[in-house]
């Protein structure tokens, strides 16, 4: 795991198409026991170098009421998202995953794991790349986040940018969060 992860950080497939440059952002143990896929560093996780460091990541870890040193052991998180670098701006927040990714690495990290217990998928570009063609959006999939455990366990983004989707579905946070941190204590308490 450790040679592959060096492999991946010192990966310039993208150089070409990344405002600033490539700073591959992945961490994992082969004995993690929670996946996040998410969808690619911000600029201030790319500045850092360190996964979710930013406000979604605060709110993450509000989610699955877990401490950064608990966040961050890879014995417990592996942070492995759809695009490893910054991709960019757009119009109305930053791009989309590099498509390269995840084809590219995912399958060669999942290769390595041991002790995956769950895999979170967080936002649009993880579950419709990871959930089958079930005809149902991300709001679908989330309320309905049963339907593909034990394996899978959809989330929305927790950008504060998505706070319009978290007003419009305040069930998610009613219901939904508390479900997933039994879950996640489960897991970890193993």
């Amino acid at each position: 795991m450790k040679k592959l992860l060096s492999e991946i950080r010192n990966c310039e497939v993208c150089l070409a198409h990344l405002p600033l440059g490539p700073n591959p952002v992945v961490t994992a143990s082969i004995n993690s026991k929670i996946i996040i896929i998410g969808q690619a560093p911000g600029t201030k996780v790319h500045n850092s170098g360190i996964p979710w460091d930013d406000q979604s990541g605060k709110k993450l870890r509000e989610w699955l009421d877990v401490a950064n040193d608990t966040f961050y052991n890879t014995e417990n998180f592996a942070i492995v998202p759809m695009g490893f670098c910054y991709p960019g701006k757009g119009k109305a927040g930053d791009l989309p995953p590099r498509k390269e990714c995840a084809p590219l690495w995912h399958d060669r990290i999942f290769d390595q794991f041991k002790n995956v217990e769950l895999i979170l998928l967080i936002g649009a570009y993880a579950t419709n790349y990871y959930l089958p063609k079930d005809g149902r959006n991300l709001t679908q999939r989330v309320e309905n986040f049963e339907a593909y455990l034990p394996e899978f366990w959809p989330l929305p983004h927790p950008s504060p940018t998505n706070r319009f989707w978290r007003a419009k579905n305040p069930w998610f946070e009613q219901s939904v969060v508390s479900i997933l941190q039994e879950k996640v204590a489960e897991i970890l308490d193993d």
